[in-house]
């Protein structure tokens, strides 16, 4: 084998070690991320929480203040005690919480005090959507697991997709590895996940297609967003803190933006504690 044929199969077999980590690793993480779903109360504001937190302390990192630890407690004390009063139903102290978290971590920035404030706010919003919608004591756990769903879909589909299909890539500036196939199979998966909610008469079917192909869409931008922030700073993975999948920016970036639309849509339509049936029930 010469060099020239060496350099491809090795590239493949990279691929595909890559691969078989990210299904393993999914095949534990997704089962576990259900369960606690399921389960919703502290349980699930706590994973919430620490998602929240570990989405901060990356931001920082990409964004090149990784060093400034202080600003890094500051913004984790904040995010933790928000979580603190949504495990015990006190959402308007979580909301005061989080927002002297914003002004604490904006004016107390030692660079880049603009960045470091939208990653807290990326962070709190992530945490308050995230809460909010399993919240719903009727139907939040089935607007979360419709959500993660789409997620999944969307971003499972739009891989296959896009390395089965290949062609024009879909904004090469940014994520040089996206391709309009993919997009367009992650939002078709989207659409199947929509059709098996309505066949197992869990929502009415045009409203639940809809929905799944906004928040398939929201996933897309949420993911070209933060390859957009990474970019700006010269940086690949936000962290290697999931094992074939990065850090939580990279595993969680479709979710955030996805779950931040749901969330509000069911705000508006069902109030703070109807959000999960403000996005189901039409």
């Amino acid at each position: 084998m010469t060099e020239d044929d060496a350099a491809p199969a090795a590239a493949s077999e990279s691929n595909s070690r890559n691969l078989l980590m990210r299904v393993l690793v999914a095949a534990v993480l997704i089962p576990l991320a259900v369960a606690i779903a399921y389960a919703g109360g502290w349980l699930w504001t706590a994973l919430v929480t620490a998602a929240a937190i570990g989405l901060f302390v990356e931001w920082l990192a990409v964004v090149g203040l990784a060093g400034a630890v202080a600003l890094a407690i500051r913004g984790g004390v904040a995010l933790a005690l928000g979580g603190i009063c949504f495990a015990v139903g006190r959402i308007d102290a979580a909301l005061i919480v989080l927002a002297i978290g914003f002004v604490a971590v904006g004016s107390t920035a030692p660079d880049r005090r603009g960045w470091a404030a939208a990653g807290f706010c990326y962070a709190a919003a992530a945490e308050i959507a995230s809460v909010l919608l399993r919240l719903d004591p009727v139907k939040g756990f089935a607007a979360l697991i419709f959500l993660l769903l789409i997620v999944w879909v969307t971003d499972s589909g739009g891989y296959f997709a896009g390395r089965g299909i290949g062609g024009p890539k879909l904004w090469p500036q940014v994520s040089p590895k996206k391709t309009w196939a993919g997009a367009v199979g992650g939002f078709a998966a989207s659409l199947a996940v929509a059709c098996g909610f309505a066949a197992f008469d869990l929502g009415r079917t045009v409203p639940l297609l809809v929905a799944a192909a906004i928040l398939s869409v929201a996933s897309q931008l949420g993911d070209l967003f933060e390859s957009a922030v990474k970019r700006r700073f010269g940086v690949k993975d936000s962290s290697h803190i999931i094992p074939g999948h990065g850090g939580l920016m990279d595993r969680l970036d479709g979710f955030v933006a996805a779950v931040v639309l749901a969330a509000l849509f069911g705000f508006l339509r069902g109030g703070a504690d109807g959000v999960g049936r403000g996005l189901m029930v039409w």
